[in-house]
C-alpha cells in the first residue's frame, strides 16, 4: 500500500511521503542506472549482464533486477528448461526511463574532463 493517495495528490518527488522517491531510488541507484542502460540494446541473460556491468556482485545484480521488475521497468522471462533459461529486457515503461537516464550518463560521460578539472581544483 502506497504511503499517499494518488487519486488525493499529485506525486511530488520533493515530498517526504511520496512513493516517487522509493521509485527515483531504484531508478538513481549505482547498479539501477546501468542495468537500465545495459538492457536499452536488448534481451540479455542474466550471466551476461553480470559481464557487461563491470564490479556488480551477482548478489547485487539479482536485487537490482528483481527491483526494477517490481517498479515495472524490466521484463523477467523464465523458459522451463534444463539448465534454467531467464532473461531480462525492458518494458515500454523501462525503455523510456532508461533512455532518460542513459541522457544523464551521456551528459556525465561528455562532460568528465571538466568535472574532474573542477574537482581538481
Amino acid at each position: 500500500m502506497s504511503d499517499i493517495s494518488l487519486i488525493d495528490r499529485k506525486p511530488d518527488v520533493l515530498s517526504e511521503k511520496c512513493p516517487s522517491r522509493r521509485v527515483l531510488n531504484h531508478v538513481t541507484s549505482r547498479w539501477g542506472v546501468l542495468v537500465l542502460i545495459a538492457l536499452q540494446d536488448g534481451t540479455h541473460r542474466f550471466s551476461n549482464l553480470r559481464r557487461r556491468i563491470g564490479g556488480v556482485s551477482e548478489r547485487m545484480l539479482a536485487q537490482t533486477l528483481r527491483v526494477l521488475e517490481e517498479d515495472g521497468f524490466i521484463q523477467r522471462t523464465a523458459y522451463p528448461v534444463v539448465p534454467p533459461h531467464v532473461e531480462y529486457d525492458l518494458t515500454p515503461l523501462g525503455q523510456t526511463v532508461a533512455e532518460k537516464v542513459h541522457a544523464l550518463a551521456a551528459c556525465i560521460e561528455d562532460n568528465l574532463g571538466q568535472i574532474l578539472a573542477t574537482q581538481d581544483a
